[in-house]
């Protein structure tokens, strides 16, 4: 993925904040597949899906996650109650400036779907 587009919608101080709340990536039990792919990529990915509306399946290749892994990791957070802990953590964050803004539109689209 353009390391341009990924900045613009996590940016560093973003994602300085966020990582540490994200749960580890756990790998399916039934094997097989690839290996993990980078959080920060995935939740790039999901971050565009849930900020532009658009379908699952219409997840764009350059974001090189499958909307299946996107999806599935977008549950699985959302089953974790990452969103909360987002929400929290932002209102918490004096450092965040004006990503603020930005982060809470990304967590009420989350917890909107």
């Amino acid at each position: 993925m353009g390391e341009t587009l990924a900045r613009r919608l996590v940016s560093d101080r973003m994602w300085e904040l966020f990582a540490p709340l994200i749960p580890e990536f756990a790998p399916r039990s039934q094997g097989g597949g690839t290996g993990p792919l980078d959080s920060r990529d995935v939740f790039t990915a999901v971050v565009f899906v849930l900020t532009s509306e658009c379908a699952w399946r219409r997840l764009p290749p350059s974001f090189e996650v499958s909307p299946a892994t996107a999806h599935r990791r977008f549950a699985s957070w959302s089953r974790a109650g990452l969103w909360g802990r987002l929400r929290q953590a932002v209102l918490e964050y004096e450092e965040i400036g004006c990503d603020r803004e930005w982060a809470m539109e990304i967590v009420e689209a989350a917890m909107s779907r």
